[in-house]
């Protein structure tokens, strides 16, 4: 299999760490875009039917399901287009999409947002990967975490406890889950924290409560290490 870390990760003990620490009620979904059928473990399968990159996330998160999406599994086309999978289409190029969705006051202003929201080249992806990350039999790209506010915080200040700084998230109340939580992590390699989007929201089971980031696989073991230790430190909200 290709795209593989040369470092081997103990997923099982980080996801258990997540959980316990940030209060989830599912599992951190681990997430891979793999550039060919190559990067597919043998035996993984494919998604049956067709849905949206968040409610995959649901599934993987909630249901424990494990799977493969290839473009043609995918229903968002805003989602396809950040993960690689698919070109930009025109309504959304031109800002007449989310315009007709009542989400922005002209195209104009809809077209600047397009135009900012992080994505990958269009199909540079051949499909999406999904685990919960505890059982994932590839080593994740991304892995996109949903908690309420506090998790989020713990979350947050285990990211600085090494080097410490300030927590830059980027974000538009559109494409949470594919653009702010899985394409920009996995482009820039940093984590970034969104507050969902109506679709995510309606379609994946997001509750009020909550809020999805993301983060890149490679920060998770000195990412646990800080979440352990800021938990219990005397400081530490309850």
């Amino acid at each position: 299999m290709e795209d593989e870390m040369r470092t081997e990760m103990p997923y099982a003990g980080i996801s258990e760490a997540l959980k316990v620490h940030l209060g989830l009620t599912g599992s951190p979904v681990a997430v891979k875009l793999a550039k060919s059928p190559e990067a597919i473990p043998e035996g993984m399968k494919p998604l049956e039917e067709a849905v949206r990159h968040c409610q995959m996330i649901s599934m993987a998160r909630k249901e424990g399901a494990v799977f493969y999406a290839t473009a043609d599994r995918h229903t968002c086309m805003g989602g396809g287009w950040a993960l690689g999978l698919l070109d930009l289409t025109q309504s959304l190029k031109t800002g007449e999409f989310y315009y007709k969705l009542g989400k922005f006051g002209s195209w104009a202003a809809c077209m600047r947002t397009i135009n900012q929201v992080p994505h990958v080249p269009a199909r540079e992806t051949y499909a999406t990967l999904y685990s919960p990350l505890e059982n994932t039999p590839f080593d994740p790209h991304v892995v996109i975490i949903v908690a309420e506010p506090r998790g989020m915080l713990k979350l947050a200040q285990s990211i600085l406890y090494t080097l410490g700084g300030r927590i830059q998230s980027s974000m538009a109340g559109i494409q949470s889950v594919c653009a702010d939580a899985t394409a920009q992590p996995y482009l820039t390699g940093q984590a970034n924290f969104s507050l969902g989007c109506d679709g995510s929201r309606r379609y994946s089971g997001i509750e009020e409560s909550e809020m999805v980031a993301g983060m890149p696989a490679e920060i998770l073991p000195e990412l646990v290490e800080g979440l352990r230790i800021v938990s219990g430190a005397p400081g530490s909200a309850r």
